[in-house]
């Protein structure tokens, strides 16, 4: 239990006076390091489970948790092997879709694309395409026509209307020999979905056209699985394996997107480890200043052990010393980084603004705009972190102090 002697003897050894001039500027400078490398820690570990969490998310807001697919060729049994699945517990929606790549080309101007075929109620029932529909409407999505990303849209300078003309890889036999398969369509509607690459490589057209265009009549090349809890993926995934009795394959979103998902992991780890040195340096300078305080406390220190103070009141007196400038350095850190953290995409509009300069390029790093969330628990265990490191770092200086012997102090006094 800390006395309010030893409070306020710790108190007054950190106020600044002249003769304590270099030790006060070490203290600064010690409490300057933990905040920041706690404020740092948080900013960085919020962005890059923000990074994670809008990756993912709008990744599965389009594409299903996992996809059945035929062994060879197009899955022409889909009815069936939907009405199997569709029952097993856990499985939101399944989506039949024909996929496959193609060429766009307009205004003199070409650009390969993924064509991607689902019905109007499935477009409808994915949020991530349904609220990001910024020109046109859903209910023009049928027949003849597509739905194209802004990006896109902007580099063909396409409207809503405009017709383009689609290419298969597919060729079809003509008297003048294979050609490529070519048709026209029209732009029903352009959608905004937050990624750079399905903005800008992505286009949705109605099932049956699809099927039409890429030559799968009553055939489709997967059935889109979304569950309604994603962590129970693997338990569904056997489940589904054992309903369509080896009629078909089942690969899910680890499986397409596992190196994607490993870097990132590997990533956010890396740069914890290394932040963490921020503040294991800062507590280094709490040594060295508090080694510094008590060399020139050594008079001080004679004096109240020759009055009745203990050992133990000197090393509680200058872990109190050091832990104080750990302990306000972390939650000025961390209250600045927490506020940095949930504001982080206005900062960046103001700094772009007074530079003049593009901070986070949307074709570089997927995404529309900054992303950030800050997880609470992550926050308790850098604070934990920080305070023990500090508290640690304050452990010898105070065995010094309480190690002193007073009548060697006063002698050379």
């Amino acid at each position: 239990m800390i006395s309010p002697f030893e409070r306020m003897v710790a108190w007054r050894y950190l106020r600044s006076k002249k003769a304590e001039g270099f030790v006060s500027v070490i203290t600064a400078f010690s409490f300057a390091g933990i905040m920041l490398g706690v404020a740092t820690l948080i900013i960085v570990m919020s962005v890059m489970n923000g990074f994670r969490a809008e990756l993912f998310g709008r990744i599965l807001g389009l594409n299903g948790h996992m996809n059945v697919y035929s062994l060879q060729g197009p899955l022409y049994d889909f009815d069936y092997l939907k009405s199997r699945v569709i029952y097993i517990d856990g499985i939101e929606m399944v989506s039949p879709m024909v996929e496959s790549q193609g060429l766009v080309s307009k205004n003199g101007g070409a650009q390969g694309v993924l064509v991607r075929g689902m019905s109007w109620e499935d477009f409808m029932n994915r949020e991530t395409l349904r609220d990001g529909i910024v020109a046109g409407t859903a209910d023009d999505f049928s027949g003849n026509s597509v739905a194209i990303g802004t990006v896109l849209a902007e580099k063909m300078r396409l409207h809503v209307g405009d017709d383009i003309v689609l290419t298969s890889p597919q060729v079809k036999s003509t008297p003048f020999g294979s050609m490529p398969r070519q048709r026209k369509y029209k732009i029903a509607l352009i959608f905004d979905v937050g990624m750079y690459e399905y903005n800008s490589g992505f286009v949705f057209m109605p099932l049956e056209t699809a099927q039409t265009f890429f030559q799968m009549p009553g055939a489709v090349t997967a059935l889109e699985i979304f569950l309604k809890d994603p962590e129970q993926l693997q338990r569904i995934r056997s489940m589904v394996a054992r309903e369509i009795e080896g009629r078909a394959g089942v690969y899910d979103w680890r499986d397409t997107n596992e190196s994607f998902y490993n870097a990132l992991q590997v990533e956010r780890n890396v740069m914890f480890l290394i932040l963490t040195m921020i503040i294991i340096v800062a507590a280094f300078n709490i040594i060295s200043s508090m080694i510094m305080l008590v060399k020139d406390k050594g008079h001080d220190i004679a004096i109240m052990r020759t009055i009745g103070a203990s050992r133990g009141n000197m090393m509680r007196i200058f872990m109190l010393t050091g832990a104080s400038i750990g302990v306000a350095g972390t939650f000025v850190g961390a209250m600045l980084g927490i506020t940095f953290a949930l504001n982080i995409e206005t900062i960046r509009q103001v700094l772009e603004g007074l530079t003049g300069t593009e901070l986070f390029a949307a074709e570089i790093y997927f995404l529309s705009q900054l992303p950030a969330e800050v997880e609470w628990h992550e926050v308790i265990a850098v604070v934990i972190m920080a305070l023990t490191i500090s508290i640690l770092a304050t452990l010898y200086p105070a065995w010094r102090a309480a190690r002193l012997d007073p009548v060697e102090a006063l002698r050379y006094e």
